[in-house]
């Protein structure tokens, strides 16, 4: 056989083959290979680098970073750095993140802590310790993330080790919760107490979690890399934007298989690049999924590209190869046969409760779970530790946060339940809200990430507060609001998807020399399971200070030409974009003429009541103040019944 039966890229890898050990004395971190026959960790990433070198490539600066200094050795240089009260430069900025610290300057000139909590299923008393860090550390709050997970902010350059050291104290283990790792494992959030559920995914992310502790070669990764459990309840995970998904199923009684949860594997979701997780055809036990993840991740740290941060993801692999292939990698990791099974032959998942996460709900057996509603995930030092003991008093003290950056508590007696709402609320919390503000998530933005090109969560409770004050939604709505194109709030999976951008001052007198302020693309249609889909674009560059003007006229657009029962995600697909911007202008204009007529009616009206000139004027402008904090629609129907 001669190189001219191998194709372009297996020649070039075995050149690569034949060059490795001349190369490896000349990359950083590459010398030392062991010559035993069991790879140590950091080999299998060294031998990762050589391969993308041999082919030709230029590995990117962050896996020299890595090549150089593995960030799981990076203690030493945290606490020198804490000593001197120092913040980190260069590559120690991008290898702290292994541990879980975010430098954010120049949004903050602190330090962003990620936890990392299995399920993200917290005790009371974990909830309270990391209050506490917040509030020594910190600044004073933390934030749910859209990861079912925690942060801490505003920590200053000499306590990133403290918070840490805190942290482990109470077993909260930060290693990979940042950087090119395996991220929080995410899971059901009424994973055990889901009456629905076909399983409880609880030990299986809590499996997963230990297992990324405890093997080295897991970190380091080509890219970031997020797995998920879904138990197939009332609730979804959103395995489906997940690199690994695993969707629990049940077999139809007709099959071969005995009717018991099973796990589908899907591979390769990335929403931010408009990508869902696909099925592999894979089916699952429970017990398996731990080893097949582990082999999935061997052969992406193997294949994934270090020459490129844009496409060094899963799904680019998946899409340079192909799934049939990589599954053939994948499969010679593994000392069993991965079963195929056609999804076909699988009881169909009921539909998920878009609400279910927020307010009361039963879970049978007598007990109950509430969902808090949390103002775009925020939460102060006295609101977590009430929260915790009223945890402890009434539900069975875990706090469950959610990917909707909410937190739900089970577990509640039904007779406890009105003293655990009426807790909830003296804390400054309520249950139930309404159908925009259940549905609203929000990133950080631009007051703490210097990615974002807007104000995120300040922006989303000015906007669902504009919604609820002008409209009456009736149907769930989900509104997902991100603040740069990483899309760590998943706007392509919103009914309405929100994507920060810079735009020019609308109130700008010249246009030319406009400055750039906050401004954002909209885009309709996204959802995620049954719904699942990704959103297409309707509206580019809408400045903040028009934002709640435009989706209050969409809405009601929609609330005018829904058909009964339709939610909004089905409106928005069946729309033809370019003629629902047509029918927006149409209705925008019409409401602004109503505006125009109604203010000219009161000023012509001041002027018939007024004696004196200054009192022309002080009704002109009360009657222009009154008008102003009208809506189009109230003055609409000020014109209709002058006419």
């Amino acid at each position: 056989m001669s190189t001219q039966d191998f194709d372009e890229e297996q020649q070039r890898y075995l050149k690569g083959v034949t060059a490795g050990l001349h190369i490896a004395r000349g990359v950083p971190g590459m010398t030392g290979l062991t010559t035993g026959k069991r790879l140590r960790p950091d080999d299998f990433h060294s031998q990762a680098r050589i391969r993308a070198q041999a082919m030709g490539g230029e590995l990117t600066s962050q896996e020299t970073a890595k090549a150089d200094l593995n960030p799981n050795d990076m203690w030493n240089e945290m606490v020198a750095l804490a000593n001197l009260g120092e913040y980190p430069k260069g590559d120690d900025v991008f290898l702290m993140k292994g541990r879980g610290m975010f430098y954010v300057a120049p949004n903050q000139d602190s330090y962003m802590c990620r936890l990392r909590m299995p399920g993200g299923i917290f005790s009371s008393h974990q909830f309270r310790a990391v209050a506490d860090l917040a509030e020594t550390y910190g600044g004073g709050y933390t934030h749910v993330t859209t990861r079912a997970n925690l942060q801490i902010r505003e920590i200053g350059p000499k306590d990133p080790v403290n918070v840490l050291m805190g942290l482990q104290d109470v077993g909260i283990l930060n290693q990979g919760s940042g950087g090119d790792n395996v991220r929080n494992i995410t899971g059901s959030p009424l994973a055990g107490i889901d009456p629905d559920e076909l399983i409880d995914v609880t030990p299986y992310c809590r499996a997963m979690h230990h297992h990324i502790i405890n093997h080295r070669e897991l970190y380091g990764l080509p890219r970031k890399f997020n797995i998920a459990f879904d138990g197939g309840g009332r609730i979804s995970a959103l395995e489906g934007t997940n690199d690994i998904g695993f969707s629990a199923v049940l077999p139809k009684a007709d099959g071969p298989l005995p009717r018991r949860p099973y796990f589908r594997m899907g591979l390769g979701g990335i929403t931010g690049h408009q990508d869902f997780a696909r099925d592999t055809g894979v089916m699952l036990k429970p017990e398996e999924c731990v080893a097949v993840a582990h082999a999935v991740l061997h052969v992406f740290l193997a294949s994934g590209d270090r020459t490129s941060r844009d496409k060094a993801r899963l799904k680019y692999v998946l899409d340079r190869w192909g799934f049939d292939k990589f599954m053939r990698q994948v499969q010679k990791q593994l000392p069993f046969t991965l079963r195929r099974y056609p999804l076909s032959r699988c009881e169909t998942r009921a539909p998920v409760d878009k609400a279910g996460h927020v307010g009361i709900h039963d879970q049978g057996d007598d007990k109950q779970y509430v969902g808090v509603v949390l103002p775009v995930g925020r939460l102060t030092i006295p609101q977590m530790h009430g929260l915790a003991d009223l945890a402890d008093r009434h539900a069975d003290s875990k706090m469950r946060t959610t990917v909707w950056q909410n937190l739900v508590l089970g577990n509640v007696k039904k007779s406890d339940m009105k003293a655990l709402v009426a807790g909830i609320e003296k804390l400054g919390l309520h249950v139930n809200a309404s159908p925009a503000r259940t549905g609203m998530v929000a990133c950080t933005g631009s007051f703490g990430c210097k990615f974002a090109n807007a104000k995120t969560k300040a922006n989303a409770l000015k906007l669902v507060d504009h919604l609820e004050d002008t409209l009456e939604l009736d149907e769930p709505l989900n509104i997902h609001m991100t603040g740069c194109p990483n899309s760590c709030a998943q706007h392509y999976v919103g009914d309405i998807g929100l994507l920060g951008a810079r735009v020019a001052d609308p109130d700008a007198d010249d246009p030319e020399e406009a400055d750039q302020v906050d401004g954002f693309h909209v885009y309709i249609g996204g959802g995620y399971e049954d719904e699942q889909g990704i959103a297409r674009e309707l509206a580019t560059a809408i400045p903040v200070v028009h934002l709640n003007a435009y989706l209050e006229n969409l809405l009601g657009l929609y609330l005018d030409e829904r058909r009964a029962g339709e939610r909004f995600v089905a409106y928005a697909r069946r729309q033809d974009i370019d003629e629902l911007k047509a029918r927006l202008a149409e209705r925008s204009e019409k409401a602004g003429k109503a505006q125009r007529e109604s203010e000219e009616k009161a000023y012509s009206e001041a002027e018939a009541r007024a004696d004196t000139p200054e009192a022309v004027k002080s009704e002109r402008d009360d009657a222009a103040t009154d008008d102003y904090d009208r809506t189009p629609d109230d003055a609409s129907e000020d014109t209709q019944r002058t006419a």
